[in-house]
């Protein structure tokens, strides 16, 4: 079968077209999960947002058991202050395994369960390393029928779960995905019209595998193919429920008649097991609607209480300095600001509108700098004057970075370089410099670039078309400082796994350097320049630009480029006060030397909490900073300049509601559910983790599925949560018909409103108002 043929040919019979239905729309509500150095956060329930929330959380809690609703953060009344009786979950359904489990001694046996899990996920890891290794070319079919032999000749599950007839029943599966499927629901999918709910179930109960299964899918969708290996994975759970099913009718009657009659019995009540959980979320809900509103309400009082901050000024400012929408950012932005009056900052999408991959040259190394939900159109390397490592140089540092890093290499690297390395591994063990990506090193300079698309290179009419359409989205037409710096971000973290976490979302879990510093390198280029001034877009000749890159863990700002001293004193004093507001979050309030502290917790490989990254993080603003730019915002809001009355026809408004209001809808949900469910939604306790494959995932020790989600560290400092759960908030300055238009010609954006995924608000200062637009329509709040 080829990757991209049908699970299931035209010929075969309406049957099993009906078994191709269910499993297709199963496998669609699965969403994608990146790997360890592409983070992107992403709503776990993104492709069910054409349901309610309330319905999708109902759903998924008679599932498997998933919780959208925190019941120690919701455990007070945000209005009373009472304390709220928790509600009891009802029972959930229960795949085949987990119902046989009834019938083992969990103190002394395995259960099947855990054993299935294990096993299935034992698998995978190994698959799609070789996967990834470009090993095969893999296809549904391939994957179950990889898995299909490898546990033919598996004689160790038999001894472990105490079934020495179990090898037999592996044997007489079929080898053919399809057929498998076909003959697994004949015999246990009771009711046709439930099968998805139950194909839904059995994804879910390797959910971490499923979601890497629909990020490879995601991406094969992003080059305009059609790969899902999900069907495979379905196929593979399928299996051990027909193996268990057949082996358990073969050993015991007597199991099996209380088998069968349960399992006839679960899928007769699923309808009031749905609608018990429905029920039992009602009051949850509410007490959810309040928590938002109280929030809502502090954010109104701000947002009204005072007017925005429009100083005319004749002069230039004497620095402006664009930074990332990111939370954190808003912090250090204020701080800056408060240097000098004259001060502007301004907030953008992080990869700062370059639709780019980057491929150091000399190297077959290739990495996104976007948002996942975009295909790189760009791609851009060094030109050969400005290169500054060769291929041998980088190949040399990733590999031994890898090999003497990693636990099991120590002694090897030892034996192989003699004890005279020991003291050298120790000292970068314990004493070391922040750990990075060798090819973080390679583009450090402030030198030239080379873009292509489809590989030829940019023109220079194409690339001053590029920025201009970057300049006029972040509302930088008017003036210009003699400096403006664009302010990527990453973090300094070691001994991290999820270290791309911390860096920038919308650079694909990158940092932001190399996209400022090729923006900053076009923005420069006189020839760029003479074409914007032909279009009317003048930049003074005075005027530089430099990339620079904020660093998140400990507010430091280091600039690509020469700047004057002025500019850096202001860059440092502004990391101070920064590092001290968030000195208190990170337990360091009594602290001597704060600057010093938080610097070491950077370096500390044994450090959980390095940084908050996201945590808190509850609206988005898209406003001009003047309108924000006297309030503290206590590092939770998204900022997004925009200008409304220089957006002739609102195309920046359709841009930012369909691409930034979307990604901060990801993160604000990936925070959401790591809380809500870490079991299901995060990755556990980061002490605990393994690396799979490299970079596919993290275990929870050695085994179980694949974790997804954010570790507990990252949410929780050990006595209380420090992310409330709430849904973001988006709050926009522009007119009425504007946001009605386009979120009338944009689906997603009109489910994730109506569907009750996000709050969308307009700020009206001419009436002093804030209205909520749902449904269609506008309610003032």
């Amino acid at each position: 079968m080829s990757a991209s043929s049908p699970l299931f040919s035209a010929e075969k019979n309406a049957l099993q077209t009906d078994w191709h239905e269910a499993i297709t729309e199963a496998c669609g509500r699965i969403a994608p999960t990146w790997p360890l150095d592409q983070i992107n956060a992403i709503n776990p329930f993104w492709e069910m947002r054409h349901q309610s929330v309330t319905s999708v959380a109902a759903r998924m809690a008679a599932l498997n058991g998933t919780c959208f609703l925190n019941q120690e953060a919701l455990a007070i009344d945000p209005a009373s202050k009472d304390t709220i009786q928790s509600v009891t979950m009802p029972d959930h359904w229960r795949n085949l395994s987990a119902q046989l489990d009834r019938h083992r001694d969990m103190a002394h046996q395995v259960g099947w369960q855990d054993e299935i899990v294990h096993q299935i996920s034992q698998f995978c890891g190994d698959y799609f390393q070789r996967l990834d290794a470009g090993e095969f070319q893999a296809s549904a079919q391939h994957l179950y029928y990889s898995w299909l032999e490898m546990t033919r000749s598996d004689r160790g599950i038999a001894i472990v779960m105490e079934a020495p007839s179990l090898p037999g029943q592996f044997r007489v599966l079929p080898d053919q995905c399809h057929d498998l499927i076909a003959n697994a629901f004949d015999a246990l999918a009771l009711y046709k019209e439930h099968t998805t709910e139950y194909a839904h179930a059995l994804l879910l109960d390797i959910n971490g595998w499923s979601s890497w299964g629909s990020y490879l899918r995601w991406q094969s969708r992003l080059q305009n193919n059609e790969t899902d290996l999900l069907p495979g994975l379905l196929a593979i759970r399928l299996a051990w429920e027909l193996v268990l099913w057949r082996h358990v009718q073969q050993i015991d009657d007597a199991i099996f008649a209380d088998l069968k009659q349960r399992w006839i019995n679960q899928w007769q009540a699923w309808p009031s097991i749905l609608a018990s959980h429905e029920k039992s979320q009602v009051t949850g809900w509410q007490l959810q609607a309040r928590a938002e509103s109280a929030y809502q309400q502090q954010m109104a009082e701000k947002l009204l209480g005072s007017s925005a901050d429009e100083t005319a000024v004749d002069q230039p400012p004497p620095l402006q300095a664009a930074f990332c929408i990111d939370v954190r950012s808003e912090v250090f932005r204020r701080a800056l600001e408060a240097q000098d009056r004259a001060i502007q900052t301004l907030g953008f999408a992080g990869f700062f509108g370059m639709p780019i991959a980057y491929r150091p040259r000399g190297t077959e190394f290739h990495r996104p700098q976007l948002p996942g939900l975009l295909a790189p159109s760009l791609e851009v390397t060094e030109t050969e004057s400005s290169a500054r490592v060769c291929r041998q140089t980088l190949a040399r540092q990733t590999h031994w970075l890898k090999f003497a890093s990693s636990a099991p290499a120590s002694f090897s690297y030892i034996e192989s370089f003699g004890i005279a390395r020991l003291g050298r591994l120790v000292k970068n063990t314990f004493l070391g410099d922040k750990s990075r990506h060798p090819v973080d090193k390679l583009h450090e300079g402030n030198g030239e670039f080379e873009i292509r698309r489809d590989g030829v290179l940019l023109s220079t009419t194409e690339k001053a078309e590029l920025v201009a359409g970057i300049l006029q989205a972040m509302s930088l037409t008017r003036q210009f400082a003699p400096i403006v710096l664009l302010v990527g971000h990453g973090s300094s973290t070691r001994n991290n796994p999820h270290a791309a976490g911390l860096d920038c979302g919308a650079c694909g879990g990158q940092t932001g350097s190399v996209n400022v510093r090729v923006l900053a390198y076009l923005l420069n280029d006189s020839d760029v320049r003479s074409v914007l001034a032909e279009q009317g877009l003048s930049i003074p000749q005075e005027t530089r630009f430099i990339g620079a890159l904020h660093d998140t863990t400990t507010d430091e700002v280091i600039c690509s480029g020469e700047v004057p001293q002025e500019i850096l004193n202001w860059l440092q004093q502004a990391g101070q006060q920064a590092r001290r507001e968030r000195a208190g979050r990170l337990g360091l309030g009594n602290d001597a030397d704060i600057d010093r502290a938080i610097k070491r917790r950077s370096q500390d490989w044994s450090e959980v909490r390095p940084e908050w990254g996201l945590a808190g993080n509850a609206s988005l603003i898209v406003a001009p900073r003047s309108r924000t730019r006297h309030l503290n915002l206590e590092g939770r809001s998204f900022l997004h300049d925009y200008r409304w009355r220089e957006d002739d026809g609102f195309g920046v408004l359709e841009l930012i509601m369909t691409a930034p209001m979307l990604v901060t809808h990801w993160i604000n949900f990936q925070y959401f559910a790591s809380v809500t469910d870490n079991l299901h939604y995060g990755s556990g306790n980061k002490v605990l983790h393994n690396v799979v494959g490299g970079h596919l995932g993290v275990f929870e020790g050695n085994g179980g599925d694949l974790r997804i989600g954010l570790p507990l560290q990252s949410i929780h400092d050990g006595h209380q949560w420090v992310h409330e759960p709430l849904r973001l908030s988006v709050y926009i300055v522009a007119p009425r018909e504007a946001i009605t238009d386009i979120a009338s010609r944009h689906v997603v954006v009109r489910e994730l409103i109506d569907n009750d995924w996000l709050y969308l608000f307009r700020l009206d200062d001419e009436q002093g108002i804030i209205e909520r637009f749902y449904r269609q329509q506008w309610e003032t709040t």
